[in-house]
């Protein structure tokens, strides 16, 4: 396997690169997940509600909102890695059913080892191809649907596409989300065209980043937030503003403003999303 550990840190190589588990020195108990040297996760094994990364806390503001807080849910997660939002869903809403899909088989198993998970019958941890696992999803079964799902640090090309968006509007309820994390950088090609691309078939939309990322001055996370019902607009703008990274919301003439008239995604034209620049992550292994 061609495992390796310098104190306290595990490096693996497993089915998608090279994995490295990093100790965070300022909270016990605590661990960051990288993916050929790219933060993929963090987990706080004592407390799973702690959530270091700010698009995980815009993703989980948007799971706070969607329904009255504790009740139970069904999550679909496209992209496991070390499962930080699937733990958070299982702590604040018990009962909920939560299937985790993931491509690398390793990456679990290496997950499951060393960072395991409170035992839960209703989550279930599945290794397989993202797009297949909606293909295979019975229609209107999930609340939600959170992908994050990268490959190099990329998203892949099939999960970017109107025909992508189209399986994951299907197995969505009536009143469910779709929610994604969408890296990107100036000119915000990539992110501009995702926003058309879902809302073709889930019109009701809105984008959280900080203010920077979507001004398109520097690379980063967004956030979308998208389905048949308008999202919480004014309370996830509250939310984002008073974040220890503050962060802005774009919807309603904003969003139409940022979009662009940015051509939809199809299959035959889909491509991987925009890499990030060399060293963008240097400062934070």
């Amino acid at each position: 396997m061609g495992r390796r550990r310098d104190a306290d840190r595990i490096a693996e190589q497993v089915d998608t690169g090279r994995a490295e588990l990093v100790p965070d020195p300022d909270r016990p108990g605590s661990w960051t997940l990288l993916l050929d040297g790219a933060p993929q996760s963090h987990v706080d094994l004592t407390d799973p509600t702690h959530l270091e990364f700010e698009y995980v806390r815009r993703l989980a503001a948007a799971i706070d909102l969607a329904a009255p807080a504790g009740a139970p849910l069904r999550v679909l997660h496209l992209g496991g890695g070390a499962l930080t939002l699937p733990r958070y869903v299982a702590a604040t809403r018990p009962g909920s059913t939560q299937r985790v899909v993931e491509v690398d088989g390793a990456l679990v198993d290496l997950v499951r080892r060393a960072l395991p998970w409170r035992p839960d019958p209703r989550l279930k941890v599945r290794v397989a191809e993202a797009r297949a696992a909606l293909a295979a999803s019975r229609d209107a079964s999930y609340d939600l649907v959170v992908a994050d799902v990268f490959a190099g640090a990329r998203t892949p090309a099939r999960l970017t596409s109107v025909e992508y968006a189209a399986e994951a509007a299907r197995v969505l309820r009536p009143a469910g989300w779709y929610l994604a994390n969408i890296a990107d950088g100036p000119p915000l090609r990539h992110a501009r065209g995702q926003v058309a691309t879902v809302r073709t078939v889930l019109s009701q939309a809105c984008l959280v980043s900080d203010a920077a990322v979507l001004r398109g001055r520097r690379f980063g996370n967004l956030v979308l937030v998208a389905g048949r019902r308008p999202p919480p607009v004014a309370e996830l703008s509250r939310r984002a503003a008073g974040d220890w990274f503050p962060g802005r919301v774009l919807a309603g003439p904003e969003l139409d403003r940022f979009t662009g008239g940015a051509p939809v995604v199809h299959d035959g034209d889909a491509t991987d999303s925009t890499p990030p620049p060399p060293g963008i992550f240097s400062v934070r292994r």
